[in-house]
């Protein structure tokens, strides 16, 4: 979860959770629901005007019902597939070449991975650096490339951001893709 704005909560009583989304950075929530029904969420954090309007429902259904309404509804790109079609869109394929030999980074299989920087930290790869790595590139400057990857700041939106950072994440690294 993220916001583009400011603090909002992911709160679902039922299930006695509840998570922070930050405003550019990535959380995550992973709750098993234990009963079937239709159970309200709402944002916790007092976060402006709409705040009451900040409501939606979590659908829990059985494993057959499930399938079933995933195979009755429309097909739809997933975030990584919509972001894959905006990496090329954008170019970004004549940089980051699978095979490694581009003048940026070979992004099959770096999300999850350590990466040292150009400045010496040593960073994992998570949704916050490919964030970063997109909006604010000087920031994750690795040490054997130029600096030359451009800022997409007022390019692209957050939801055109985070399908980006799906499709990073959606190449897993190289055994996986050879199918080793």
């Amino acid at each position: 979860m993220t916001s583009q704005d400011v603090i909002h909560d992911f709160y679902v009583p039922a299930f006695r959770v509840k998570k922070d989304a930050l405003p550019g950075r990535y959380t995550s929530l992973w709750f098993e629901a234990n009963q079937t029904g239709t159970y309200h969420l709402f944002c916790a954090q007092y976060c402006g005007t709409n705040h009451a309007q900040m409501i939606g429902w979590v659908y829990v259904m059985t494993p057959p019902d499930y399938a079933a309404w995933l195979a009755a509804g429309e097909k739809i790109e997933s975030m990584a597939q919509q972001g894959e079609r905006l990496f090329t869109q954008l170019g970004c394929t004549s940089c980051h070449v699978a095979e490694g030999t581009g003048r940026a980074p070979s992004l099959v299989g770096i999300y999850g991975r350590p990466e040292k920087l150009a400045n010496g930290e040593t960073r994992i790869v998570d949704e916050s650096l490919i964030h970063d790595a997109i909006i604010l590139p000087n920031s994750v400057h690795l040490p054997n490339y130029q600096p030359i990857m451009p800022t997409f700041k007022g390019q692209v939106n957050e939801d055109q951001v985070n399908q980006l950072v799906a499709y990073v994440k959606s190449l897993g690294s190289q055994e996986r893709t050879n199918g080793k």
